[in-house]
């Protein structure tokens, strides 16, 4: 077969790949935020980014040779790229269950959206919040509810000595303190 009628890839076209949630329970917990933000994203995708490179890909088709024209190799790459995440971002927003952890405000005891202080085996004190898949950022402290410590976190309450299964070993970690975001009051 002649190599003209191969079909182009980049090798990781996630076309086949079923919308699937991140844990078997199949539930995508995510606070309104971050649901906001992934929608957002999306519909500038949709609207501003994708009709940009169609215009592009479609003014350097026009300029004749589209084997050595970069503008058109780079747009119809481009565009593979944004279609992916729209796809990816479809997926995601269909199977999220939006949360508010601002129901618990007052609780003692760990759910999703928490702020959690907790000291380690060595009494190092670290707070994590407890947010979704999509917009957990370890650099602001965030992790992920399905990650092992927000795992072992879960359900306890202050005091309790929870523990976290490590490579090295089993590590107890004790749970200081638990806050949650205030109610929005009404505006």
């Amino acid at each position: 077969m002649s190599k003209a009628f191969t079909r182009e890839t980049d090798g990781d076209d996630d076309d086949d790949v079923p919308a699937m949630a991140p844990v078997p329970g199949g539930k995508n917990y995510i606070t309104r935020a971050g649901y906001d933000r992934l929608r957002a994203e999306l519909f500038t995708l949709m609207d501003e980014e994708r009709p940009k490179i169609v215009e592009i890909v479609h003014w350097a088709a026009s300029n004749g040779d589209r084997s050595e024209n970069g503008d058109y190799l780079y747009g119809k790459k481009r565009l593979r790229e944004i279609d992916r995440r729209i796809r990816f971002l479809t997926r995601r927003l269909e199977i999220a269950e939006v949360v508010d952890p601002a129901l618990h405000f007052g609780g003692d005891q760990v759910f999703f959206g928490a702020t959690v202080t907790y000291a380690d085996d060595a009494g190092r004190e670290t707070s994590v919040t407890i947010r979704g898949v999509d917009e957990a950022d370890s650099a602001q402290g965030q992790i992920s509810w399905i990650s092992p410590v927000a795992r072992a976190l879960l359900k306890a309450r202050v005091g309790d000595v929870v523990r976290l299964v490590v490579p090295g070993g089993v590590q107890e970690l004790e749970v200081l303190g638990v806050q949650y975001p205030p109610p929005d009051s009404p505006a």
